[in-house]
Protein backbone atom coordinates (compact mmCIF):
# COMPACT_ATOMS: atom_id res chain seq x y z
CA UNK A 1 0.00 0.00 0.00
CA UNK A 2 1.21 3.34 -0.82
CA UNK A 3 0.33 6.78 1.12
CA UNK A 4 0.87 9.89 -1.50
CA UNK A 5 0.82 12.96 1.20
CA UNK A 6 0.21 16.67 -0.27
CA UNK A 7 -0.30 19.66 2.01
CA UNK A 8 -2.24 22.37 0.32
CA UNK A 9 -3.05 25.82 0.52
CA UNK A 10 -4.26 27.53 -2.05
CA UNK A 11 -3.21 26.05 -4.95
CA UNK A 12 -6.75 25.80 -7.06
CA UNK A 13 -4.90 26.46 -10.42
CA UNK A 14 -2.70 23.11 -9.76
CA UNK A 15 -5.11 20.75 -8.03
CA UNK A 16 -6.68 18.89 -11.24
CA UNK A 17 -3.36 18.82 -13.33
CA UNK A 18 -1.53 17.20 -10.31
CA UNK A 19 -4.26 15.33 -9.60
CA UNK A 20 -3.85 14.26 -13.66
CA UNK A 21 -0.46 13.60 -13.47
CA UNK A 22 -0.93 11.94 -10.03
CA UNK A 23 -3.01 8.97 -10.93
CA UNK A 24 -1.65 8.22 -14.67
CA UNK A 25 1.84 7.55 -12.80
CA UNK A 26 0.46 6.09 -10.10
CA UNK A 27 -1.81 3.45 -12.15
CA UNK A 28 1.09 2.53 -14.45
CA UNK A 29 2.81 1.47 -11.32
CA UNK A 30 0.12 -1.45 -10.55
CA UNK A 31 0.23 -1.39 -6.70
CA UNK A 32 -2.70 -0.13 -4.04
CA UNK A 33 -2.41 3.50 -3.60
CA UNK A 34 -4.23 6.55 -1.95
CA UNK A 35 -4.00 9.90 -2.59
CA UNK A 36 -4.55 12.28 0.88
CA UNK A 37 -4.82 15.93 0.48
CA UNK A 38 -4.81 18.32 3.39
CA UNK A 39 -6.49 21.37 2.75
CA UNK A 40 -4.98 24.25 5.13
CA UNK A 41 -7.40 26.35 5.14
CA UNK A 42 -7.04 27.58 1.89
CA UNK A 43 -9.36 30.55 0.59
CA UNK A 44 -9.57 30.24 -2.78
CA UNK A 45 -11.51 27.15 -4.55
CA UNK A 46 -9.35 24.45 -3.68
CA UNK A 47 -11.24 23.02 -1.49
CA UNK A 48 -14.45 22.70 -3.31
CA UNK A 49 -12.15 21.08 -6.09
CA UNK A 50 -11.01 18.45 -4.56
CA UNK A 51 -14.36 17.53 -2.86
CA UNK A 52 -15.61 17.30 -6.24
CA UNK A 53 -12.57 15.17 -6.96
CA UNK A 54 -13.58 12.51 -4.09
CA UNK A 55 -17.18 12.04 -5.22
CA UNK A 56 -15.02 10.47 -8.32
CA UNK A 57 -12.19 8.61 -6.87
CA UNK A 58 -12.33 6.14 -4.06
CA UNK A 59 -8.75 6.45 -3.55
CA UNK A 60 -8.76 10.04 -2.57
CA UNK A 61 -9.31 11.50 0.65
CA UNK A 62 -9.64 15.31 1.86
CA UNK A 63 -8.76 16.61 5.26
CA UNK A 64 -9.70 20.12 5.73
CA UNK A 65 -7.70 21.78 9.07
CA UNK A 66 -9.76 24.44 10.68
CA UNK A 67 -7.00 27.26 10.10
CA UNK A 68 -3.74 27.96 9.01
CA UNK A 69 -1.63 25.68 10.94
CA UNK A 70 1.73 25.26 8.60
CA UNK A 71 2.80 23.08 6.43
CA UNK A 72 4.19 20.99 9.09
CA UNK A 73 0.99 20.75 11.16
CA UNK A 74 -0.72 20.03 7.43
CA UNK A 75 2.15 16.99 6.98
CA UNK A 76 1.38 15.92 10.47
CA UNK A 77 -2.21 15.36 9.75
CA UNK A 78 -1.60 13.48 6.30
CA UNK A 79 0.99 11.02 8.31
CA UNK A 80 -1.66 10.42 10.34
CA UNK A 81 -4.61 9.00 8.50
CA UNK A 82 -2.07 7.58 5.81
CA UNK A 83 -2.83 3.43 5.77
CA UNK A 84 0.00 3.00 3.10
CA UNK A 85 3.17 0.45 4.14
CA UNK A 86 5.14 3.47 1.92
CA UNK A 87 4.60 7.36 2.69
CA UNK A 88 5.51 9.90 -0.06
CA UNK A 89 5.17 13.04 1.02
CA UNK A 90 4.99 16.65 -1.70
CA UNK A 91 3.85 20.07 -2.13
CA UNK A 92 0.73 20.86 -4.73
CA UNK A 93 2.01 23.42 -6.92
CA UNK A 94 3.51 21.46 -9.25
CA UNK A 95 7.08 21.77 -8.49
CA UNK A 96 7.55 18.50 -7.69
CA UNK A 97 6.76 16.03 -10.75
CA UNK A 98 4.96 13.06 -9.96
CA UNK A 99 6.82 11.00 -12.48
CA UNK A 100 9.72 10.83 -10.13
CA UNK A 101 8.07 9.25 -7.91
CA UNK A 102 9.31 5.20 -9.09
CA UNK A 103 12.79 6.70 -8.62
CA UNK A 104 12.25 7.66 -5.15
CA UNK A 105 10.39 3.86 -4.56
CA UNK A 106 13.65 1.80 -5.94
CA UNK A 107 15.60 3.46 -2.87
CA UNK A 108 13.06 1.97 -0.55
CA UNK A 109 13.19 -0.89 -2.07
CA UNK A 110 16.46 -0.99 -1.90
CA UNK A 111 16.44 -1.07 1.84
CA UNK A 112 16.28 2.83 2.67
CA UNK A 113 14.01 3.73 5.16
CA UNK A 114 13.95 7.20 3.36
CA UNK A 115 14.40 8.71 0.49
CA UNK A 116 14.93 12.60 0.18
CA UNK A 117 14.85 14.33 -3.09
CA UNK A 118 17.31 16.63 -4.46
CA UNK A 119 16.83 19.34 -6.33
CA UNK A 120 20.17 19.24 -8.13
CA UNK A 121 19.41 21.55 -10.90
CA UNK A 122 17.22 24.25 -9.03
CA UNK A 123 15.27 26.42 -11.05
CA UNK A 124 14.62 29.17 -8.44
CA UNK A 125 15.55 32.90 -7.82
CA UNK A 126 19.63 32.66 -7.30
CA UNK A 127 19.48 35.77 -4.49
CA UNK A 128 16.06 35.05 -3.11
CA UNK A 129 16.12 31.39 -2.68
CA UNK A 130 19.29 29.52 -4.31
CA UNK A 131 21.98 31.28 -2.10
CA UNK A 132 19.82 31.11 0.87
CA UNK A 133 19.15 27.48 0.54
CA UNK A 134 22.58 26.38 0.17
CA UNK A 135 23.52 28.12 2.92
CA UNK A 136 20.72 26.83 5.22
CA UNK A 137 21.38 23.44 3.89
CA UNK A 138 25.23 23.48 4.85
CA UNK A 139 24.35 24.73 8.53
CA UNK A 140 21.55 22.03 8.44
CA UNK A 141 23.82 19.08 7.27
CA UNK A 142 26.50 20.41 9.78
CA UNK A 143 24.27 20.66 13.01
CA UNK A 144 22.11 17.21 12.19
CA UNK A 145 25.85 15.72 11.08
CA UNK A 146 23.89 14.25 8.06
CA UNK A 147 25.57 14.58 4.17
CA UNK A 148 22.20 15.29 2.83
CA UNK A 149 22.54 18.15 -0.02
CA UNK A 150 18.64 19.04 0.21
CA UNK A 151 16.67 19.56 3.30
CA UNK A 152 14.33 21.71 1.97
CA UNK A 153 12.25 19.79 -0.35
CA UNK A 154 9.28 17.99 1.11
CA UNK A 155 9.11 15.24 -1.51
CA UNK A 156 10.58 12.57 0.45
CA UNK A 157 9.65 8.11 0.56
CA UNK A 158 8.86 7.03 4.32
CA UNK A 159 8.57 3.62 5.46
CA UNK A 160 5.47 4.63 7.90
CA UNK A 161 7.35 2.80 10.82
CA UNK A 162 10.06 5.34 10.80
CA UNK A 163 7.40 7.97 11.18
CA UNK A 164 5.77 6.62 14.04
CA UNK A 165 8.86 7.78 16.14
CA UNK A 166 8.69 11.26 14.62
CA UNK A 167 6.89 13.53 16.70
CA UNK A 168 6.34 16.88 14.32
CA UNK A 169 5.70 20.54 15.61
CA UNK A 170 7.15 23.95 14.40
CA UNK A 171 8.61 23.91 11.59
CA UNK A 172 10.19 20.53 11.95
CA UNK A 173 8.97 18.85 8.87
CA UNK A 174 12.34 19.20 6.67
CA UNK A 175 14.68 17.60 9.47
CA UNK A 176 12.56 14.41 9.46
CA UNK A 177 15.54 12.40 8.11
CA UNK A 178 18.11 14.03 10.76
CA UNK A 179 14.84 13.74 13.87
CA UNK A 180 15.17 9.85 12.06
CA UNK A 181 18.26 9.68 12.11
CA UNK A 182 18.23 9.36 16.02
CA UNK A 183 16.67 6.30 15.70
CA UNK A 184 18.93 4.60 13.43
CA UNK A 185 17.09 5.15 10.13
CA UNK A 186 18.43 4.67 6.89
CA UNK A 187 18.29 7.94 4.57
CA UNK A 188 19.56 8.17 0.69
CA UNK A 189 19.30 10.93 -1.50
CA UNK A 190 17.54 11.04 -5.10
CA UNK A 191 18.08 13.22 -8.07
CA UNK A 192 14.61 15.27 -9.04
CA UNK A 193 13.15 17.48 -10.98
CA UNK A 194 12.85 21.50 -9.65
CA UNK A 195 10.13 22.84 -12.03
CA UNK A 196 9.33 26.75 -11.91
CA UNK A 197 5.78 27.59 -10.46
CA UNK A 198 2.86 26.79 -12.93
CA UNK A 199 0.88 29.30 -11.46
CA UNK A 200 0.50 31.37 -8.04
CA UNK A 201 3.37 32.81 -6.04
CA UNK A 202 5.84 30.69 -3.76
CA UNK A 203 4.65 31.13 0.22
CA UNK A 204 8.10 31.01 1.09
CA UNK A 205 10.45 33.88 1.32
CA UNK A 206 13.65 35.32 2.41
CA UNK A 207 12.18 35.93 5.73
CA UNK A 208 12.19 32.23 6.07
CA UNK A 209 16.03 32.02 6.68
CA UNK A 210 15.31 33.20 10.28
CA UNK A 211 12.86 30.58 11.05
CA UNK A 212 15.19 28.09 9.44
CA UNK A 213 18.04 29.36 11.79
CA UNK A 214 15.72 29.02 15.15
CA UNK A 215 15.12 25.58 13.93
CA UNK A 216 18.73 24.46 13.47
CA UNK A 217 19.52 25.85 16.80
CA UNK A 218 16.24 23.47 17.40
CA UNK A 219 17.43 20.25 15.73
CA UNK A 220 21.03 20.32 17.07
CA UNK A 221 20.06 20.44 20.71
CA UNK A 222 17.39 18.10 20.25
CA UNK A 223 19.95 15.47 18.13
CA UNK A 224 22.80 16.28 20.44
CA UNK A 225 21.34 16.51 23.73
CA UNK A 226 17.28 15.43 23.94
CA UNK A 227 17.76 12.52 26.19
CA UNK A 228 20.70 14.12 28.38
CA UNK A 229 20.67 17.76 28.88
CA UNK A 230 22.30 18.08 31.84
CA UNK A 231 24.76 17.70 29.58
CA UNK A 232 24.38 20.79 27.94
CA UNK A 233 22.61 23.00 31.28
CA UNK A 234 25.25 21.68 33.02
CA UNK A 235 28.39 22.49 30.94
CA UNK A 236 27.22 25.97 30.90
CA UNK A 237 26.58 26.15 34.84
CA UNK A 238 30.05 24.38 35.38
CA UNK A 239 31.42 27.70 33.29
CA UNK A 240 29.96 30.39 34.85
CA UNK A 241 29.81 28.86 39.14
CA UNK A 242 33.84 28.26 38.37
CA UNK A 243 34.09 31.93 36.66
CA UNK A 244 31.89 33.31 39.55
CA UNK A 245 32.61 31.63 42.46
CA UNK A 246 36.44 32.07 41.81
CA UNK A 247 36.05 35.99 41.19
CA UNK A 248 34.01 35.99 43.70
CA UNK A 249 36.34 34.32 46.01
CA UNK A 250 39.64 36.23 45.26
CA UNK A 251 37.23 39.52 46.16
CA UNK A 252 36.89 37.79 49.63
CA UNK A 253 40.64 37.34 49.71
CA UNK A 254 41.07 41.34 48.75
CA UNK A 255 38.88 42.52 51.43
CA UNK A 256 40.38 40.43 54.07
CA UNK A 257 43.50 41.90 52.93
CA UNK A 258 42.09 45.41 53.68
CA UNK A 259 40.88 46.72 49.93
CA UNK A 260 38.15 48.02 49.41
CA UNK A 261 36.67 46.05 46.91
CA UNK A 262 33.22 48.11 46.26
CA UNK A 263 34.94 51.09 45.39
CA UNK A 264 37.99 49.35 43.53
CA UNK A 265 36.07 45.93 42.15
CA UNK A 266 32.42 47.04 42.52
CA UNK A 267 31.29 46.16 38.82
CA UNK A 268 33.50 42.89 38.95
CA UNK A 269 31.61 41.72 41.84
CA UNK A 270 28.35 42.49 40.32
CA UNK A 271 29.42 40.67 37.28
CA UNK A 272 30.89 37.96 39.63
CA UNK A 273 27.79 37.44 41.27
CA UNK A 274 25.82 37.16 37.82
CA UNK A 275 27.51 34.80 36.75
CA UNK A 276 27.68 32.33 39.88
CA UNK A 277 24.05 32.97 39.57
CA UNK A 278 23.55 32.43 36.60
CA UNK A 279 25.52 28.88 36.87
CA UNK A 280 23.20 27.79 39.24
CA UNK A 281 20.20 28.35 37.49
CA UNK A 282 21.63 26.36 34.67
CA UNK A 283 22.20 23.62 36.50
CA UNK A 284 18.81 23.69 37.73
CA UNK A 285 17.15 23.86 34.42
CA UNK A 286 19.89 20.69 33.40
CA UNK A 287 18.19 18.79 36.80
CA UNK A 288 14.98 19.93 35.73
CA UNK A 289 15.49 19.08 32.08
CA UNK A 290 16.56 15.42 33.37
CA UNK A 291 13.60 14.80 35.44
CA UNK A 292 11.40 16.12 32.42
CA UNK A 293 12.67 13.24 30.23
CA UNK A 294 12.72 10.85 32.43
CA UNK A 295 8.89 11.48 32.95
CA UNK A 296 8.31 11.79 29.22
CA UNK A 297 10.13 8.22 28.47
CA UNK A 298 8.20 6.33 31.63
CA UNK A 299 5.23 7.87 31.45
CA UNK A 300 4.39 7.47 27.71
CA UNK A 301 6.22 3.74 27.71
CA UNK A 302 8.76 5.28 25.18
CA UNK A 303 12.21 3.75 24.20
CA UNK A 304 15.48 5.31 23.79
CA UNK A 305 15.92 3.04 20.76
CA UNK A 306 14.30 1.61 17.87
CA UNK A 307 14.74 -1.97 17.08
CA UNK A 308 14.96 -2.55 13.24
CA UNK A 309 14.41 -6.55 13.44
CA UNK A 310 14.81 -9.55 16.05
CA UNK A 311 16.31 -12.97 14.51
CA UNK A 312 15.54 -16.03 16.48
CA UNK A 313 17.07 -19.45 15.70
CA UNK A 314 14.04 -20.94 14.18
CA UNK A 315 14.22 -17.96 11.91
CA UNK A 316 17.97 -18.49 10.92
CA UNK A 317 18.11 -18.26 7.09
CA UNK A 318 14.86 -16.99 6.64
CA UNK A 319 14.65 -13.36 5.84
CA UNK A 320 11.11 -12.36 7.40
CA UNK A 321 12.13 -13.81 10.73
CA UNK A 322 11.43 -10.31 12.34
CA UNK A 323 9.06 -8.58 14.66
Amino acid sequence: MLSIVIPIHNEEPSILPLYDRLTSVLEQMQRPYEIIFIDDASTDRSFELLANLVETDGRLKVIRLRRNFGQTAALSAGFHESKGEVIIAMDGDLQHAPEDIPALLRKIEEGFDIASGWRKDRVDNAVMRRIPSRIANWLMAKASGMDLRDFGTTFKAYRAEVLKDVNLYGELHRFIPALASFYGARVAEVPIRNVPRASGESHYGIGRTFRVLFDILTIKFLLKYFTRPMHFFGSLGLIGTTLGGGTLAWLAVSKILGHDIVVEHGPLMMAAGLLLLAGLMMFSTGLIGEMMMRTYFESQDRRIYAIREILTRKHRGVAGGTR
